[in-house]
């Protein structure tokens, strides 16, 4: 968990206006009591109502809510860009999450701010990416995100017909053409495979377990390797 969310968390477990320990908070966000201790010693010094001390428990007074989200141009820019580009380009749960959150984003804004949200003239035309290729896309970021072993038909550039088994690393989006990238057990070697030219995918009742060797940040020190860093 990033600290800026444990920070967020520890606010929202103190609203309740009950005393809390930091035993308590420890076991919950799964840190040791000395990183509470620390975390509210810097919420307390801005300026959140926290009251108590170590051994006995910290309660928040009343009244206290948190500010709203503060955001400065080129970051409501860059947010609302990026959420376009996925709803254009993405796959189908991502295109439903990036509507979703460019909702959110304008709700959460202090109302001055909400008018860049629509205001942003940068768009992403959706064009080019079908509906099936938009269901791969999900299917392949579960998978990596569960460690799901995949299976499926490949055609390569000169039309050559395999069958893969694949650990799926990470997916990569080259403006048009979306890739994964994964160890492949056939070439037991990295390799990057084109989504569109997939057929018959589907995951596999094996998962896998990383692998230094076999991951994401290892391709990635290779291509380094090879052709530096652009």
């Amino acid at each position: 968990m990033r600290r800026a969310d444990r920070l967020f968390q520890i606010v929202q477990y103190l609203r309740g206006g009950r005393l809390v320990t930091a035993a308590m908070l420890a076991e919950r966000l799964e840190v040791s009591e000395r990183t509470i201790y620390r975390d509210i010693a810097d919420l307390q010094s801005t300026g959140v109502p926290i009251d108590g001390e170590a051994g006995i428990g910290y309660i928040m007074r009343s009244g206290f809510d948190l500010p709203p989200l503060m955001f400065t141009r080129e970051e409501i820019v860059a947010l609302v860009t990026g959420a376009r580009m996925v709803r254009a380009w993405g796959g189908t749960a991502m295109r439903t999450a990036a509507e979703e959150s460019l909702v959110k984003i304008e709700t959460v804004l202090p109302e001055k701010e909400r008018n860049r949200v629509g205001g942003t003239k940068i768009f992403a035309p959706e064009m080019g990416i079908g509906e099936q290729t938009r269901d791969v896309i999900d299917l392949c970021e579960a998978a990596i995100d569960a460690r799901d072993i995949l299976s499926f038909d490949y055609n390569d550039q000169e039309g050559a017909a395999t069958n893969r088994t694949v650990q799926p690393l990470g997916l990569w989006f080259w403006g048009k053409t979306w890739t994964l990238v994964a160890w492949c057990e056939l070439r037991d070697d990295f390799r990057m495979f084109r989504l569109d030219r997939m057929e018959k995918l589907s995951k596999t009742r094996k998962t896998f377990t990383p692998a230094p060797e076999r991951s994401l940040a290892e391709i990635l020190r290779q291509i380094e390797g090879k052709y530096g860093k652009q």
